[in-house]
């Protein structure tokens, strides 16, 4: 058993449902308890920031969310002392209303503030403690918003009130990093590959340098073998650095470039319950490292 489990991904079906019904991006998920002026208490939600938009969701599974909040006139955001062990408390001012947000834990605390604050002031902030990768998912989230906003600006308004379309390719528009990236170290993805190798065999991670990233994957072909790959960042594209290096417009083509040349037998860690992985029966192709990382 893993200390620290990365949280389960939502079915795809859903997150398909809450995109087409939101009609936004999403930047950060996870459980919060919010209290608004009309609640007498805290309530538990899954929640999730699409574009400056807070959603609150019964449960992790309702594709229908029961809340919604507007926080792009965000004046700030204030924390507030807990007597609490290993939770965070803040204040969300707005111009109609204060919100008290709580989370479960220290550590999300710092990324929920840090996103909200990256969505609503367009800059990543600097009073964050996050780790490097975590503030890497920032600046990509930054680099989103920003455009996201241009292109609702050249949109005619008759344009929004229509009926959105269904998104083929949502994993893009729906994850700001692919579902197998953790920021995890070299040993941790070590770790998690081969304790729990059903859950898949290849890992995205924030690189060692803190502005790239690795793969991390277990290979088995005469015995398990764990292996690294950099992926360096080079203006907006992504450099996978083999014998002959491959460049990629973004990470999620550098994942599926693996899959596909593996012909499946690499697959994203992913803990879910939900979509059963399926196993390939193809031998892993050698791949050959320039060096490891």
């Amino acid at each position: 058993m893993m200390d620290k489990k990365p949280p389960k991904p939502a079915p795809r079906r859903i997150f398909q449902e809450r995109l087409k019904i939101t009609a936004l991006p999403l930047y950060f998920e996870g459980f919060l308890l919010v209290k608004r002026s009309e609640y007498q208490e805290y309530k538990h939600y899954w929640t999730e920031l699409r574009g400056t938009t807070l959603f609150f969701y019964s449960d992790k599974k309702s594709p229908t969310y029961v809340d919604k909040l507007d926080i792009i006139d965000l004046t700030c955001l204030t924390d507030q002392n807990s007597t609490e062990k290993n939770c965070a408390k803040f204040t969300l001012v707005l111009p109609k209303e204060e919100v008290q947000l709580k989370t479960e834990n220290t550590e999300s605390g710092e990324e929920w503030r840090g996103f909200i604050l990256t969505v609503t002031e367009l800059s990543v902030p600097l009073h964050v403690s996050l780790l490097p990768g975590q503030v890497i998912r920032l600046h990509e989230v930054l680099e989103r918003e920003r455009k996201r906003r241009i292109e609702t600006e050249r949109i005619p308004s008759s344009a929004l009130e229509k009926e959105q379309e269904p998104i083929e390719d949502y994993v893009d528009v729906l994850n700001p990093m692919p579902v197998c990236f953790y920021t995890v170290s070299r040993k941790e993805a070590t770790e998690m590959l081969e304790k729990n190798p059903s859950l898949g065999n290849m890992i995205l991670r924030p690189g060692s340098d803190s502005k790239n990233y690795s793969i991390t994957i277990r290979q088995e072909i005469d015995m398990p073998r764990i292996k690294h790959y950099k992926v360096m960042s080079v203006g907006k594209n992504y450099t996978i650095e083999l014998e002959k290096p491959v460049t990629l417009p973004n990470l999620f083509s550098v994942i599926d470039y693996f899959m596909k040349e593996t012909r499946g037998n690499l697959r994203p860690f992913i803990y879910s319950t939900d979509e059963p992985l399926e196993t390939k029966g193809f031998p892993v192709p050698s791949v050959r490292l320039k060096k490891n990382v």
